[in-house]
């Protein structure tokens, strides 16, 4: 039996899975529903207010700075934490006030969790020799376990005999052979070297794909929610600032915080013009009108520093100078850092894609002209 269809109860179909997210919301049922949770302890607010709806065999990520929320968020959903008020619900049922072990849930910790004296096999099995399971069925479904995670022929092996990544994957195949509903995902690859957890964002997404079950996943690092998620919920202090897919993230930012905080952005700040801003020192950007501003009010827009050009600009492109303060060589690209106003530093990120030396186009201090196309201007942002 393969695991497809040992776990043809949790899954989606493929049909579902390549559907648009923003269809399949509106098609697939609703695994975990969040209405107005907050948590605060004594007098500070954790989480604030925070309302979500995760599909059915979604990838969700939690986005944010260390103590935004996310993992406070992330263990209500587990029953790990009680909110001060609001509702926790699983499938279309309230279980704010169920405990752990009656949520249909399982846990992927940072730390792994794994028993040092049990094998690779005993470990995965642990959970389903709790729950009473027959013994022909516990080696058929560890077995299929094993091989979802790569890691047939090394069941009699002690999680100290693996490397990082196996023993993370064997930590998912304890929490996966349950059959949960929900995955709930707390940083489980932050102690991993940074080549080994680019391999695992990876294989984190395949396995999800194979399983189709819902998983939940709490990281600090924008890179990993971008690569893996479906949709992304970025948090700030304890509040929900954006939630829609990577796309949509990275090129749509809803706030100056969202902005900054994905990806790399060259905020520019000035006093709206009516066709513009005027930056510091009353240098004009003509960015053109900006929709919701009045003349005289403080604005910013971001561009991303590979939407910028330094060459081939066109008349249509918004133009401006500026002085270069520093090239940046950096394998396959270069990135040049230009004051474009008084105190107003851009950074331009370009391909290598010519064989000559990045200092045979400019030197330090003198004035390039760079542009973008409007389109490419986040703004306003507040």
């Amino acid at each position: 039996m393969s695991i497809k269809t040992l776990l043809a109860d949790r899954k989606t179909s493929t049909a579902d899975r390549v559907t648009p997210i923003a269809h399949a919301l509106a098609t697939t049922p609703c695994a975990v529903s969040l209405r107005h949770i907050t948590k605060s302890y004594n007098d500070r607010s954790a989480v604030r207010d925070l309302n979500l709806d995760i599909a059915e065999g979604e990838f969700f990520s939690m986005l944010g700075p260390s103590g935004c929320g996310k993992t406070t968020t992330l263990r209500m959903i587990g029953g790990f934490v009680d909110p001060t008020q609001g509702t926790v619900s699983l499938h279309g049922k309230d279980v704010t006030d169920l405990p752990p072990n009656r949520r249909d849930v399982n846990t992927v910790f940072q730390s792994y969790a794994l028993f040092d004296h049990l094998s690779i096999w005993e470990n995965v099995a642990f959970g389903l020799r709790r729950r009473g399971i027959g013994k022909a069925d516990m080696k058929l479904r560890v077995g299929e376990m094993l091989e979802l995670v790569q890691l047939t022929g090394r069941d009699k092996d002690k999680p100290k005999a693996l490397s990082g990544g196996q023993r993370q994957r064997v930590a998912l195949a304890r929490a996966l052979v349950n059959r949960p509903a929900v995955l709930l995902l707390d940083e489980p690859l932050a102690a991993l070297d940074l080549k080994l957890r680019k391999a695992m964002q990876l294989e984190l997404k395949r396995i999800q794909r194979e399983v189709g079950i819902t998983f939940v996943f709490v990281t600090h690092d924008q890179e990993e929610a971008l690569t893996m998620s479906d949709r992304i919920a970025i948090i700030s202090d304890g509040r929900l600032h954006q939630c829609g897919t990577p796309e949509d993230i990275y090129e749509r930012p809803a706030t100056r915080f969202v902005a900054e905080f994905i990806g790399t952005a060259n905020l520019m700040s000035g006093t709206y013009a009516g066709t513009g801003i005027t930056l510091p020192g009353g240098v004009p950007l003509h960015t053109g009108p900006l929709e919701g501003c009045t003349i005289g009010d403080e604005v910013s827009i971001a561009v991303r520093p590979e939407k910028i050009w330094l060459s081939d600009l066109t008349p249509d492109m918004v133009q401006t100078d500026g002085i270069l303060k520093a090239t940046v060589y950096g394998g396959a690209t270069t990135t040049y850092v230009l004051e474009i106003a008084p105190g107003v530093e851009v950074s331009v990120l370009e391909q290598n894609l010519h064989s000559a030396r990045t200092e045979e186009r400019w030197a330090d201090g003198e004035r390039v002209r760079i542009g973008w196309h409007a389109e490419h201007s986040l703004a306003p942002l507040i």
